[in-house]
């Protein structure tokens, strides 16, 4: 009589859990990056604040952050911070479409069940700040114009938190991050594109498509050179610009048209070879420049009191701190409930909710949507830019007092992920299926036990040749003991 085949249906599928080797080493890769970049972009931040608010150096700041320059008979005469807004944040946005296209073609987006959790966590994470902060300012006599400001996540500044405060979080709570703030940069795009367009000029507009055409179509004939693509991307870009629809998108949509798979040959797609180049030009000079020039906002007592007293400004800080919170958290919770998964047995749900608040940190996006959204209003826009950084600093708090809480169990999940007792440049955790690495370890463990073996007969023979000594020791006398 045959055993009866396991029900495939019954098992549980992990949510949250290892991740695959080549993920682990993609992920490790671009999150070192932007660790580096979000303590560039925390630096940035401070001396933005810092200038802004001496006041000797006061002026300085606003002269140079509105200070223009640029081919005014194009349409691009614009200042500084301007530039800072629409013409660095489009390489940023840039690298975000090549993470888009990498998760929806190699990574964990392409498959549907894995995609669930992190798309279904991103929507949550966006619609119940949104939520909060319409609430807020219904009921508070508030302009509901701001809704879309908490509703991003800077995953740069969240990773220079973990980097001040000393955090070690698994690949597997990483990488989540890391797609909750992909996801969520895709739809800040699309809410730029949809809500903050209020005017179009269709000539350019069909210049920077025709513009987008080329770039697509050289692409897809293995034209090479930097040459060729950055005069045409400025091109794509000015056109972009002037057509009404916010600049960043031409950076986007450049992204996205980038191959993401190897071909034979190819050690690496062209997509990975160029973020690797443009991404430390990202998160090293573009960001944490535009925060030097966004970041600049007056601080008092008066202006801090205003931030949880107008409805606006509370709004945005409820919504990055309530809101992000209870969003992420709800829809991971959500979507694990009804697809009977089951968070990973490494993990547990206070690690989500940790992680979710920390995902209430936005900065980058946040303060280009505030000055979007409020954009002819210099006075409000400042104040929600104060709300944005106070609502930050909150959710920075908060997250660090709930990792460190976990942060020993964090460590040894880390290590756990990091041993490489055999020494072939592949963790252990990855290789427990393969017969080769356990042979080795075999081999390991036996010479070691040989070593072992030598030294203990090694020091019986010491012991014994010590107590044969003793009878002929000093202080005897003819012979016999002294």
């Amino acid at each position: 009589m045959t055993a009866p085949r396991p029900d495939s249906r019954t098992v549980a599928r992990r949510v949250l859990g290892r991740l695959s080797l080549p993920e682990r080493t993609f992920v490790a890769d671009a999150l070192r990056t932007e660790t580096v970049g979000g303590v560039l972009l925390l630096l940035a931040a401070l001396a933005a604040l810092a200038w802004a608010n001496i006041p000797g150096l006061h002026h300085g700041y606003e002269t140079v952050a509105h200070f223009h320059l640029g081919p005014g008979a194009l349409g691009l005469n614009l200042s500084v911070a301007h530039w800072a807004a629409d013409g660095l944040l489009a390489v940023f946005f840039f690298v975000a479409g090549i993470e888009l296209k990498r998760e929806l073609v190699a990574g964990d987006l392409r498959d549907p069940r894995a995609a669930a959790l992190p798309v279904v966590a991103a929507l949550c994470g966006m619609a119940v700040p949104a939520l909060v902060y319409t609430l807020t300012n219904v009921t508070g006599d508030g302009s509901t114009q701001g809704w879309a400001v908490p509703t991003a996540t800077d995953i740069a500044f969240a990773l220079a938190v973990l980097a001040v405060i000393g955090t070690s979080l698994p690949s597997a709570l990483r990488a989540f991050l890391l797609t909750l703030a992909v996801v969520d940069d895709l739809f800040a795009i699309l809410i730029i594109a949809v809500f903050f367009t209020d005017r179009l000029n269709f000539a350019a507009l069909g210049g920077a498509a025709a513009g987008l055409a080329v770039f697509w179509l050289l692409l897809r004939r293995g034209v090479r050179g930097w040459y060729v693509y950055v005069p045409l991307a400025v091109v794509v870009w000015a056109l972009m610009y002037n057509s009404g629809v916010h600049a960043t998108i031409a950076g986007v949509a450049m992204g996205l048209m980038l191959r993401c798979t190897t071909r034979e040959g190819e050690e690496r797609s062209p997509a990975e070879r160029i973020e690797h180049l443009v991404r430390p030009l990202s998160a090293g000079l573009a960001v944490p420049l535009f925060a030097l020039f966004s970041a600049g906002v007056s601080i008092s007592g008066g202006a801090l009191g205003d931030v949880f007293t107008r409805p606006e400004t509370l709004g945005v800080v409820l919504g990055l701190v309530v809101g992000k919170t209870f969003g992420i958290f709800g829809g991971t919770w959500l979507t694990a409930r009804f697809t009977r998964a089951q968070l990973s047995e490494d993990l547990a749900w206070a690690d989500v909710f940790a992680v979710a608040s920390l995902a209430g940190i936005g900065f980058t996006v946040a303060l280009l949507i505030g000055e979007l959204a409020f954009e002819g209003d210099a006075v409000l826009t400042d104040e929600v830019k104060a709300a944005v950084l106070t609502g930050s600093l909150i959710a920075a708090v908060c997250a660090t007092v709930l990792l460190k809480l976990r942060n020993a169990k964090y460590r040894r999940l880390c290590a756990e992920e990091e041993r490489d007792e055999d020494l072939d440049g592949i963790p252990d955790v990855y290789e427990q299926d393969d017969p080769a690495y356990h042979l080795r370890m075999a081999e390991i463990h036996e010479r070691k036990a040989a070593e072992h073996r030598r030294l203990a007969a090694e020091r019986a023979a010491e012991a014994r040749h010590g107590l044969a000594e003793v009878p002929g020791g000093a202080g005897e006398e003819d012979g016999g003991p002294a």
